[in-house]
């Protein structure tokens, strides 16, 4: 099969995921097939082979886009000086996580909605792999003997304030509009941390 134009393939590649995660939502990832896929977009099944070759590969490729933003700020915590330089910068790192959650709130949603599909998906090693790394990586910052033992207790919070509201129970969220669970997840936070989590201008 010949390769298609890079910009092309990169828009095709693009507008599965987008398909595939509107249908995942709305029936279910288990109720949803490749040919459901293809048929939504227009093309045929082995054109969508051609970027997948199994529907867990989708599922695999959206899980992963949430562990780059992780990454991100990761990399920049970790190009700072350890202690109250990581600290004071926590609260505005947490505020742009939240907008990012907030933009792929579907992709959370599909995640709070499809969790024994995630609960297989946990056990790829790809998947597995990034799972770990960035553990480890969060785990070091807070872990810092640089950082007061009150400050890491409160860092470690947030995270937790993040991953519950707008993932884990993402589904009892469902019905507050994307601006008002934003407002109030920074709220929250801004009572964890000493540092004000300010809406951005």
């Amino acid at each position: 099969m010949a390769r298609p134009p890079h910009r092309q393939g990169s828009e095709t590649r693009a507008d599965i995921l987008r398909v595939a995660l509107e249908l995942f939502t709305e029936q279910g990832y288990d109720k949803t097939s490749l040919r459901d896929i293809s048929s939504r977009l227009g093309i045929t099944k082995a054109a969508l082979y051609y970027y997948f070759e199994r529907k867990e590969d989708i599922l695999i490729e959206l899980h992963i886009g949430l562990h780059a933003a992780g990454s991100e700020l990761l990399d920049e915590l970790e190009a700072m000086p350890d202690g109250p330089e990581r600290v004071a910068a926590w609260p505005r790192l947490m505020s742009r996580l939240v907008d990012f959650m907030i933009e792929n709130r579907e992709l959370l949603l599909l995640h709070s909605r499809n969790q024994s599909a995630f609960e297989t998906l946990a056990q790829s090693d790809r998947n597995h792999q990034e799972n770990v790394q960035l553990e480890a990586r969060l785990v070091a910052i807070l872990s810092s003997p640089a950082i007061s033992r009150r400050d890491r207790v409160r860092m470690a919070a947030t995270v937790g304030v993040l991953t519950e509201v707008l993932v884990e129970s993402a589904r009892a969220f469902a019905d507050v509009p994307p601006d008002e669970i934003a407002a109030l997840v920074r709220e929250t936070i801004a009572e964890l941390m000493p540092v004000s989590l300010a809406v951005p201008a």
